[in-house]
């Protein structure tokens, strides 16, 4: 009887033990695959960039002309105008972020927060084709008949402000994008402060700190997870492409003022790959692509990292 059931158990765990190991081996194939997806398409871009690489070199990255018809590519106006649509949106959006962030991690009432956390983060789920038909038919025209010539009209003296008020331009693109990457930060942000020990606010309170310096504590514990959820929101705006192609008047040009049109890496891809008829052509934007792809990959890694870091300090301590 002993014997019989030493065998059963036996055949029992290494049953269970075989089914482990299948799952475990299963899951770790789909892990790497994920990984080589990437290596992959990091491959298959190089590969297609290779006739521009040999022919412009890293001049492809400082040039500034742009010129199909000369079989000409210079990358420097579009790599401006996305540094420049993301920062100025960051520069906008963050700030806004933290207010709804602060409000519902802190100071929201129960019966508030819940239905406000949802419309943040349905706001973060709209496609973006949607924001762009927006930003055609309610932005642009609101921008051209009276935000611009207000702007020019009282800080034309500055070369943020000069041009015709055509509302198609970077203004535009910043606007949309600071509204796009504004709920990804937020619900971010209020994840990482909600993660904060609710000791932590306690201990400042006790100590006789007012609501608003309980907070500031909050925010300190904070930082690196905010600063991931910035980083995170500004990969989203590098990489943003429907929405911006719609309002920036795609135009390879480098100027000041944020009335003018402008190109992005995203939006000139989107744009301009049907019409590529050349291989030179062709491999220019797939050079495009392999840029985005590399910036992209490193910002969305340190903000993942940071907030991993985040996550651990304080499930640790």
């Amino acid at each position: 009887m002993d014997k019989g059931r030493h065998t059963y158990f036996k055949k029992k765990f290494i049953t269970s033990n075989a089914g482990d190991v299948i799952f475990e081996k299963l899951t770790l194939i789909f892990a790497a695959s994920v990984f080589l997806l990437v290596i992959l398409m990091a491959y298959e871009m190089y590969a297609g960039s290779i006739p521009s690489l040999r022919k412009f070199g890293w001049s492809f990255l400082f040039n500034s002309t742009w010129d199909p018809v000369k079989e000409i590519y210079g990358a420097l106006p579009i790599i401006y105008g996305t540094i420049v649509s993301s920062l100025l949106s960051l520069f906008i959006a963050l700030p806004l972020s933290l207010g709804v962030a602060i409000f519902l991690s802190e100071t929201a009432p129960p019966w508030l927060e819940k239905p406000m956390s949802f419309l943040v983060e349905l706001l973060a789920g709209i496609p973006s084709v949607i924001y762009g038909l927006w930003g055609i038919f309610v932005l642009v025209p609101w921008l051209s008949n009276d935000v611009e010539p207000w702007l020019g009209d009282k800080f034309g003296f500055l070369p943020f402000f000069k041009g015709a008020p055509y509302g198609f331009g970077m203004l535009a693109a910043v606007l949309i994008l600071t509204i796009m990457i504004l709920p990804i930060i937020s619900s971010i942000s209020r994840d990482v402060l909600k993660s904060v020990p609710r000791s932590q606010r306690e201990a400042a309170l006790a100590l006789g700190a007012t609501k608003w310096q309980a907070t500031l504590i909050v925010l300190k514990d904070a930082k690196s997870g905010i600063l991931g959820a910035t980083m995170l929101g500004l990969g989203r705006a590098i990489g943003e492409t429907m929405a911006v192609t719609m309002v920036i008047g795609n135009r390879s040009f480098i100027s000041p003022s944020l009335f003018d049109p402008s190109y992005t890496m995203a939006s000139v891809i989107a744009n301009e790959f049907n019409e590529a008829t050349t291989e030179l052509y062709t491999s220019s934007l797939i050079e495009l692509a392999l840029v985005l792809f590399v910036i992209t990959i490193i910002i969305n890694a340190l903000a993942r990292l940071l907030v991993w870091s985040m996550n651990r300090k304080w499930s640790t301590s």
